[in-house]
């Protein structure tokens, strides 16, 4: 098969990008990373693409609130930015797809609202089209609490999306929200063009109605030392164009973890 390349959702290192992203950045070039998926890339284009080539690295996807008006956390309720502010910056850093990570539970649990996200994604697909751009969508787990036409929420989601939006399959959280993986990757097809390949324990699903986020209950490992099937969901994705590795939790020093992975996909062709 056609392997994808190895890519770092650069979220993972949040909080020592946040203190230094020159030398943070520096760390994942040692570590034989060409390939990084961007975040909190908004306004700050310019900046980014300086740093990214200081330290021969691409980025070709990037992670931004494309299906949402704006952003709740808590009591906190955040403006999210216009989509010409969006793709004005991810030419600047290089990007091809830009990709919406979370959309939240209560927009999963009936048709309506799921074809409201859908219908959204495919308009905003049309104006990223005009930036040379195309977009998609990152799941957690809260797209497969519920069932729409005889299959989860976010599979009826993915019949609904027209061709030219993309799908980022997180294995991690698809795995919490369904005992199938593997045959979702195969049912989801050649839409999906990029993978987040995490690996760690399948516990009660955090993102479930009424339930309280806690990222300290997040159990997540090096890849190919947990319960997610990374290389059999690989196999059956060779529309997969990058294989990016994250963590939302680890318990532990995020760089060798993060190291750790890199090691396992060397090891299996993946670079």
């Amino acid at each position: 098969m056609t392997q994808p390349a190895l890519s770092l959702q650069l979220y993972t290192l949040k909080d020592a990008y946040a203190e230094d992203a020159d030398a943070t950045l520096a760390k994942v070039a040692e570590m034989g990373l060409t390939n990084v998926e961007a975040f909190a890339f908004v306004n700050n284009g310019d900046q980014l693409a300086e740093l990214f080539a200081k330290h021969g690295l691409v980025a070709r996807t990037g992670h931004a609130p494309l299906a949402s008006d704006e952003l709740k956390f808590g009591d906190r309720v955040m403006p999210v930015p216009s989509l010409d502010e969006v793709f004005s910056s991810a030419k600047k850093i290089g990007l091809e797809y830009v990709i919406d990570p979370f959309v939240p539970v209560d927009r999963w649990l009936d048709k309506e609202a799921v074809d409201a996200t859908a219908k959204k994604l495919n308009e905003v697909a049309k104006v990223a089209a005009e930036h040379g751009l195309k977009v998609g969508y990152h799941n957690h787990s809260q797209e497969f609490v519920a069932d729409i036409d005889g299959v989860s929420a976010f599979e009826y989601f993915a019949n609904q999306l027209d061709d030219e939006v993309l799908l980022e399959v997180d294995l991690f959280w698809a795995a919490i929200g369904t005992d199938d993986v593997v045959g979702l990757i195969k049912r989801l097809g050649s839409r999906v063009k990029a993978l987040h390949v995490k690996d760690g324990k399948i516990t009660a699903n955090p993102f479930a109605p009424g339930a309280e986020w806690n990222p300290g209950a997040v159990v997540q490992y090096s890849a190919g030392q947990g319960e997610i099937p990374l290389l059999e969901c690989l196999e059956a994705c060779p529309s997969a164009e990058y294989a990016v590795i994250e963590f939302d939790n680890y318990d532990g020093d995020m760089f060798e973890g993060v190291k750790g992975s890199v090691d396992f996909f060397n090891a299996h062709g993946i670079k």
